[in-house]
Formats: C-alpha cells, sequence, structure tokens
C-alpha cells in the first residue's frame, strides 16, 4: 500500500499539473465571437492522470531501491562470490581464463536483422523510405557511439562531418562531374581529414569545454555554407544532385527508391561491422582504456594524442559517407540540413540507446526517427508524447536501453575469492 506521504506528494504534483496546464487546457477562446471556453473535464482528466502517474512512479521508485539493496546483500554473501568469480558456474578455458561473452546470440540476432532489413521494401515501399532515412541516423549515431561511447569525448558538433560529406558530393558533382561511386569515399576521406583537423586542438580539452569547442566547430561550418556563397550558394542550397548510378542503368523512380534503401542498409552494415571489429581490437581497447581514465591509460603506455584522433577520425569518416547518401537520396542539399538540432539528435541516439552499445544505437535510432514518425496522428500531441518518454526513459533506465556489457576475463582460482 502507499504510505500517506507519498499520496500528498502526488496530490502536490497534480496540483502544480493543473495550474501548469490551466491556460492551454482549460481556456479555450474564440477571438471571432469573444467567447471564452471553459473546459472543465479536462482539468479533471489532467488532475486525476497526473496523480495516478506520480503514485505509480513512485512505486517503481521504491521497488528499483528495494531491488539494488537487495542486490548488494546478496553480493556480500561468499557464496555469491564464489558464483561471480566464476568458479561454480563456469569452466575455465584451455589458459585458465574465463570469458563472459556470448557472440553467438549476437551473430544470429544481426543476421536476423540484416534479413528482415532486405525483404522490408517488398512489404511496403513506404515504410522503406522512412526507414531509409532512420539507417542514415543508424550510421550517424554508431560514427559517434565511437568518439562518446568507446572514447569518452563529448561531441556536439558531429552533424559537420555529416556536412562535409554532403556537400563533398554535391561541390565536387557540380564543378567536376564527380559521379556517387567516387564521392563515396572521398567524401569520408575528406570527412576524416576534418576531423584530425578538429582533433588536434582539442587534445588538451575535456568534458564541457570539449563540448564547448566541438559546438562551436559544428557552428562555423554550417555558418561558412550558408555564407560562401560563390562556393556553395549559400542559403539557396545546391539543387539537382543525381541519384546513385547502377552500372548505367536507367532506374523508374520506384527501383530509385529501393536501390537507395539498400545502399543506407549495405553502409548501416558496414559501420555496425567496423564498431564492432574496433571493439575488439588493440585501437578499441585503448579508446575505451582512456574513457575510463585518461592518466592511468597514459600511464600504461597508450599515445592519448594518436588514441583520440584516431577516434575523431573513425568517428568523422562514417558520418561523411553518410553525408554524401543523403545528398544523392534528397537531390538538394542546404545549410539549414545541418544545424545543431541534428547533433543533438545524434547524440541522444547514442544517450538513448546505450553509449558504447552497438545493438543498443541502432534500437535508439529506430525510435528517435520513427517514433515521431508513427505518431503523427495524434497532431501536436507527439511530440508531448516522445519528451514525456524521454524523461521517464532517462529516469528509470539512465544506462539506456542497452547497457554496454564489459567483457570480464578473470583467472579461476580453484573455488577461492
Amino acid at each position: 500500500m502507499f504510505k500517506l506521504s507519498e499520496i500528498k506528494k502526488s496530490l502536490i504534483v497534480a496540483l502544480w499539473f493543473i495550474f501548469l496546464t490551466f491556460p492551454i487546457m482549460v481556456l479555450k477562446v474564440n477571438t471571432i465571437e469573444n467567447v471564452i471556453f471553459w473546459r472543465w473535464r479536462n482539468m479533471f482528466m489532467i488532475g486525476i492522470g497526473s496523480f495516478v502517474i506520480s503514485l505509480v512512479w513512485r512505486y517503481f521508485q521504491e521497488n528499483e531501491e528495494s531491488g539494488r539493496k537487495t542486490l548488494a546483500l546478496f553480493t556480500e554473501n561468499p557464496l555469491a562470490k564464489r558464483i561471480k568469480m566464476g568458479s561454480l558456474s563456469k569452466r575455465p578455458t584451455k589458459d585458465g581464463v574465463i570469458r563472459e561473452s556470448n557472440p553467438v546470440i549476437q551473430r544470429t540476432f544481426y543476421g536476423l536483422l540484416i534479413v528482415v532489413a532486405l525483404l522490408f521494401p517488398f512489404v511496403n515501399q513506404y515504410q522503406a523510405t522512412i526507414l531509409t532515412t532512420a539507417l542514415f541516423y543508424v550510421t550517424l549515431g554508431l560514427g559517434l557511439n565511437i568518439a562518446v561511447g568507446l572514447a569518452g569525448l563529448l561531441h556536439l558538433g558531429y552533424v559537420a562531418f555529416y556536412a562535409v560529406g554532403a556537400y563533398t558530393y554535391a561541390l565536387f558533382n557540380m564543378y567536376y562531374g564527380v559521379s556517387f561511386w567516387v564521392a563515396l569515399p572521398l567524401g569520408g576521406i575528406l570527412a576524416t581529414l576534418f576531423g584530425i583537423a578538429l582533433g588536434i586542438p582539442v587534445l588538451r580539452l575535456r568534458g564541457d569545454y570539449l563540448a564547448i569547442v566541438t559546438l562551436g566547430f559544428g557552428e562555423m561550418t554550417r555558418i561558412t555554407l550558408e555564407n560562401w556563397d560563390a562556393v556553395t550558394h549559400g542559403p539557396s542550397g545546391i539543387a539537382q544532385i543525381p541519384k546513385p548510378g547502377l552500372m548505367g542503368l536507367e532506374l523508374t523512380t520506384q527501383q530509385g527508391i529501393m536501390y537507395v534503401y539498400y545502399l543506407a542498409v549495405g553502409l548501416a552494415v558496414l559501420t555496425v561491422f567496423a564498431t564492432y571489429r574496433l571493439q575488439n581490437s588493440r585501437i578499441g581497447r585503448a579508446l575505451m582504456a582512456m574513457r575510463e581514465d585518461e592518466i592511468a591509460s597514459q600511464a600504461m603506455g597508450i599515445n592519448i594524442t594518436r588514441t583520440k584522433l584516431t577516434a575523431f577520425a573513425l568517428s568523422a569518416f562514417f558520418a561523411g559517407m553518410a553525408g554524401v547518401l543523403f545528398a544523392a537520396k534528397t537531390g538538394f542539399i542546404n545549410p539549414q540540413s545541418f544545424t545543431f538540432m541534428e547533433s543533438a539528435i545524434i547524440l541522444s541516439i547514442v544517450v538513448l540507446g546505450g553509449m558504447g552499445s552497438i545493438l543498443g544505437v541502432i534500437i535508439g535510432a529506430l525510435i528517435l526517427i520513427l517514433l515521431p514518425e508513427y505518431l503523427r496522428g495524434v497532431g501536436d500531441y507527439r511530440m508531448l508524447l516522445f519528451g514525456a518518454s524521454m524523461v521517464v526513459m532517462m529516469i528509470f533506465r539512465p544506462q539506456g536501453i542497452i547497457a554496454n556489457v564489459r567483457k570480464v576475463y578473470k583467472i579461476d582460482r580453484g573455488g577461492r575469492d
């Protein structure tokens, strides 16, 4: 049962919600006839709804705290420690090391996900068009995950690399007739160079200072594109960007949509594969060590300068390639396509999915991009529902949808703690 103090707090929350939403949800003014309508029913619904939600919220918070206490009592038990060490539940390998991971399940899941993605356009082509945009953000989220999730470098100007890739294809095609397949790696390479150029002056910066500098870099890129009229056409943007070619074949509009969709799937799969291999490589372990403790990792012999530059370069490369494909899909780009809000959405994908988690970033991208689209039926309330779901998610699951599970390497000591 709920305590009296919790009921009082929920009542206060309900009154505050009624007070804050009263001018919007209760008052309705007809300016033509100068009549005011009082919608008292809405006030009662808001009060009752906020009261019930507050009670449920407090109930789950109390259960979470009690669960933590139970877990703490369990882990203090010597028998539980032996189970955690793996001495009772796992057998050591030939080298005496216990590795807690199951890559077979992960590979099977990714394989099924690829099969569904390949067959999806044949089910609903309109949904495939929407999913193409979501796949762009999957690539962008995984790219930013290298810098933020693996290396721990807070990046608020990531959309600048996206813009570099898009304008690389648009400008090189407009002035030199460069094709899509030539511009695709070229956009990634130029974005990588921009990532290195950004990484050099911020090598000594951390935390908020790094975030401010990267934010400034993103805004500088956008403002440069807006004001360099002689080259980028300024706010007017660049139109008539050619679609990707397929060995000189003429594609219909329907075939072109499917072709771009499969290119987006291929780019997303390439990014997933590269990120997965990076996590299990020497560079990936250096990135994660730097994320945990920069000073300790430097003392252990990790070159911090090279590691940071590598994180910025790899992260920018995938954004550049996604930008080329984005320009080819839309056929028109301008600086307003690369505002700070895009960087905020990409960062939200990483945080919501789980920093460092590949599968979490994929799910986070699909939720953040597809959910507002599918909630268009509720009109203006869709963003309110979207924001409320994000707040609830961050309170009850701050580590993200799928938290990054660290691989544990422990020596079996024959049952000793």
